[in-house]
């Protein structure tokens, strides 16, 4: 790998996860800068930042410098009060329990999956709320062949109906359900940049794999999911206030621990638009 002189890098894991020290998001940042970054993003696929201070404002600055903003559809349904077009904040306490405390990809029910999310700690519990992140690109290439083979062509249904659509009133299921119905998307994806593929499922949001049995798009969904929670591929963050997670949707997926109640954590997020996720054919 290039070394990095624009600051400092200290990986997290040997595959995973690295803390960027020595810049601070909230100034103008250069281009040089801006293109480290990039490089590191594609090379550690989630970045960690600390002692941030920042505000909204320029957390949405630094969202913007890698792409379009995107308003999350379901949010303002299932968390009323958001007032913010492209910032979400995911407050929890003792009141309301955390549901994001499962595997997956942000929104991957979409035709245009998020490219990436930037989130921020407001407030933080004493302990608990940890937020972990798996490599699906290291979980790809250390499949047995014979599965890779089995995989590399096909493609998967990806749907909210069975997450987002159960905390919503049957009325608002079926205005929405036009807008977004449910979309297929590769099992092994490849990433443009590099050209590295990277599995594609995940629990929460993937239905089904199209083509094939139902007993073996279970054997296979099943098999995968198993395979890329394996702790080698993880990376796992303890948040402090004014820390700040940046990761790449595509390339790994991310589970918040729901822990720490009847303590209040509180997030803000800004997601970036991606693309159409292309396979391997």
């Amino acid at each position: 790998m290039l070394p990095y002189t624009r600051f400092t890098l200290t990986p997290t894991t040997p595959t995973i996860g690295a803390e960027i020290s020595g810049i601070q998001l909230s100034g103008q940042l250069s281009d040089e800068t801006m293109s480290e970054l990039r490089r590191a993003l594609l090379e550690w696929k989630v970045l960690f930042f600390r002692d941030q201070t920042i505000d909204r404002s320029e957390h949405r600055d630094f969202a913007s410098r890698w792409g379009s903003l995107e308003q999350h559809p379901f949010f303002k349904y299932t968390q009323p009060g958001q007032s913010e077009a492209d910032i979400v904040t995911l407050a929890k306490d003792a009141m309301t329990g955390g549901v994001e405390n499962n595997w997956h990809n942000d929104v991957s029910w979409h035709e245009f999956p998020s490219f990436a999310a930037v989130l921020r700690a407001v407030e933080v519990p004493p302990v608990g709320g940890d937020t972990l992140w798996a490599d699906t690109g290291a979980a790809y290439e250390l499949l047995p062949e014979g599965i890779k083979e089995r995989i590399d062509q096909l493609v998967a249904e990806h749907d909210w109906i069975n997450s987002f659509g159960k905390h919503m009133d049957p009325s608002t299921v079926a205005k929405l359900r036009p807008q977004f119905p449910a979309v297929r998307h590769p099992v092994v994806r490849v990433i443009p940049e590099t050209g590295r593929k990277v599995l594609f499922v995940n629990l929460s949001f993937t239905q089904r794999i199209v083509g094939v049995s139902e007993a073996e798009s279970d054997e296979l969904l099943t098999l995968l999911y198993r395979h890329v929670h394996r702790p080698e591929f993880q990376v796992r963050l303890k948040w402090r206030t004014n820390t700040i997670a940046f990761w790449d949707n595509r390339t790994c997926q991310h589970y918040a621990a729901s822990d720490y109640f009847p303590a209040r954590r509180v997030m803000d997020r800004i997601s970036i638009v991606g693309d159409r996720p292309v396979g391997t054919r």
